[in-house]
């Protein structure tokens, strides 16, 4: 590898998924890893195999599938590894990830037990031997091991010193660096890496990784400050998705050391061309919403109102514009499909859009495809988009919508009517409610027999004009956890009575999945 390439890790489908309110089935999880492939990134981490038997699942399946390095998260234990080196096995090129805490804020936290060593010297000696041994004990499943030290940002430099050495010592091929309270300034973090690089003795046997998190929106920016003092592979997601403020945005780190060559002589080998598409297809499954001003793929990236920067713009691009659209793979035309158009047609542009289909499940998003156009005339990209959305989560669904008729207006009290298909079996009631779609859900919940409390509901129209695709995101609560779900239609009240059966089908999910026994501080990672 040159010096100057710098290997572009993509916890999308991992730390990504960890964003409050996002939730990847396993198919939803393939279909993004094999875009990430075309999108050529070095390391894809797949997810967290002892957490849930569905996260194994979805490890396996890109294992067996996607062409790329394949990454698996782990506590620095053997049952952890174990799970991943297991998970990992189809994997013709495969990483084990395993961490450890290391600054005193989650020591004190997470390792309080007098187990672990009575003062803090004695935890922290526990604590170099734990990631001693996790790694040695990777590197007899894979010759790639890549060790973190949970919150490094904050962690006092002498012992992140010792720490590294010994995950070095005992294997590790990569060594990453966490910012994972995104509390460090750039300038910061850039020393930090630099005095690693002076104090560690065998810091050249790997290769020094960073992971950025965006609480002070500061992710790229520490990033690329990593880079210049000698960090050779950047953690990253697509959308900037993840844990709380989110992660380092893939799409903003790429671009600015694109666009910056004039001060930043590094590269990627990041096909930028597919960075929309997998934007799109990110925000579409986890139900996401890129903000209209988010840097590279908002919808206000390229737009200029201002008559000032839309006469420059006319008359010099480089004017206002330091990137064209077509860099990130924003289509200057958006194909148009219609009511005439063919499967093979079809089959095409969802390819080009980066969805792979099977015969089979071309044969019922056709179907689906068909429906639409009827009801639309003309079927755009994002159309296709949501509508891929919505049949993944039917093929995944256990609860489905099979009848809805709803009655309102300005003198009559709200009613609705819901027939539900659960697990093979029809439910159906009625209901009133303060307005359609309150009626709605009143239904749906008498026929279930459930109660649920709506945290939130968004709605929002996919594609303009009034034959518009309407995407519903709703946020339920059950007991002390929250569920997400989306549903779509031209018409606004059915897409509601989808996004609410979708939010409960991902309440099912969960409850139906075993919770691993050993899961402390599962989801306080880096």
């Amino acid at each position: 590898m040159k010096d100057n390439k710098i290997l572009i890790f993509d916890t999308t489908l991992r730390d990504g998924e960890q964003s409050p309110g996002a939730s990847l089935n396993v198919h939803e999880k393939v279909e993004i890893a094999h875009q990430l492939a075309k999108l050529n990134v070095d390391v894809i981490e797949a997810g967290f195999p002892i957490s849930s038997p569905a996260q194994f699942e979805a490890v396996k399946r890109i294992a067996e599938e996607v062409d790329c390095i394949i990454a698996a998260l782990s506590r620095a234990n053997e049952k952890d590894i174990k799970a991943a080196a297991e998970a990992l096995a189809p994997a013709p090129r495969k990483r084990i990830h395993t961490f450890s805490s290391t600054s005193d804020y989650h020591i004190l936290g997470k390792f309080g037990h007098e187990r672990y060593g009575k003062t803090l010297e004695e935890k922290r000696r526990t604590i170099i031997k734990m990631s001693y041994d996790a790694v040695a004990y990777a590197k007899t499943f894979t010759d790639d091991v890549e060790f973190s030290a949970e919150d490094a940002g904050r962690t006092d430099i002498g012992y992140l010193a010792e720490v590294i050495e010994a995950a070095i010592e005992a294997g590790a091929t990569t060594v990453n660096i966490p910012d994972t309270t995104g509390y460090t300034l750039p300038f910061e973090f850039a020393a930090k890496i630099a005095e690693l690089k002076k104090r560690v003795k065998n810091i050249e046997k790997a290769i020094i990784s960073v992971h950025c998190h965006n609480d002070l929106g500061l992710a790229v920016a520490n990033s690329i400050a990593a880079v210049q003092s000698g960090a050779r592979q950047v953690e990253c997601t697509i959308n900037g998705i993840g844990e709380r403020a989110g992660n380092a945005s893939l799409e903003e780190f790429v671009m600015a050391l694109n666009v910056r060559k004039d001060l930043l002589d590094f590269y990627t080998d990041i096909n930028t061309k597919e960075i929309y598409n997998t934007s799109k297809m990110v925000s579409a499954f986890t139900g996401l919403l890129v903000q209209r001003n988010k840097a590279i793929v908002g919808e206000n990236a390229f737009a200029h109102e201002s008559g000032i920067h839309q006469d420059g713009v006319l008359k010099s691009r480089e004017t206002y514009e330091i990137m064209t659209p077509e860099s990130v793979g924003i289509p200057k035309n958006n194909i148009v499909l219609g009511r005439h158009s063919g499967r093979h047609g079809l089959k095409v542009r969802l390819q080009e859009l980066g969805y792979k289909v099977t015969d089979e499940e071309l044969q019922n998003v056709y179907k689906a495809f068909t429906e639409l156009a009827d009801k639309k005339k003309e079927v755009f990209d994002d159309d296709l988009r949501m509508l891929m959305g919505d049949e993944i989560q039917k093929d995944n669904g256990i609860y489905e919508l099979e009848y809805i008729q709803v009655n309102a207006g300005t003198n009559l009290i709200p009613n609705a009517v819901v027939k539900i298909n659960y697990n093979g079996e029809i439910y159906s009631e009625s209901a009133t409610g303060d307005g359609p779609v309150d009626a709605v859900f009143n239904a749906i919940e008498r026929a279930l027999s459930i109660n649920s409390e709506v945290e939130s509901y968004q709605v929002r129209s996919v594609t303009s004009g009034r034959e518009a695709m309407g995407e519903v995101i709703i946020r339920i609560r059950s007991g002390n956890k929250s569920f997400m779900g989306r549903g779509i239609s031209t018409d606004i009240i059915e897409a509601s009575a989808k996004a609410y059966l979708s939010a409960l089908n991902q309440k099912e999910k969960y409850l139906n999945q075993t919770s691993p026994k050993n899961n402390e501080s599962i989801s306080e990672v880096i």
